[in-house]
């Protein structure tokens, strides 16, 4: 798996942070934005979170189009989680991976 926390667009005050990666296990990208609470007033809560199931954001591009409205892009991102994701190929699941994706998911592709 792999995370990048970005920098918050100067604009979205009420944003704390955001997030995109790649997810092995579930083969897909991932983006999260994390909101300011009164419950959470220093980690935010995540109240936009896309690429929780197995091939959700299919491409890096999904995942940006998501947070991009909220944080700064790093020209190199999209190339840094291609090769996140090519990095995992031929990576198997290990059998408490696959025990726990049958559960959730029905399958374990």
């Amino acid at each position: 798996m792999s995370r990048y926390e970005l920098d918050t667009r100067p604009e979205a005050a009420n944003v704390v942070r955001a997030v995109v990666g790649w997810d092995r296990p579930l083969q897909t990208f991932f983006a999260q934005v994390f909101f300011l609470t009164q419950e959470e007033p220093d980690e935010g809560e995540a109240t936009i979170w896309l690429g929780t199931e197995p091939g959700e954001l299919p491409t890096p591009q999904a995942a940006i189009a998501i947070v991009e409205p909220h944080a700064l892009v790093p020209a190199d991102l999209v190339a840094r989680l291609e090769a996140d994701m090519e990095a995992t190929v031929g990576v198997k699941d290990s059998a408490s991976q696959a025990e726990v994706k049958q559960r959730l998911f029905g399958s374990i592709h």
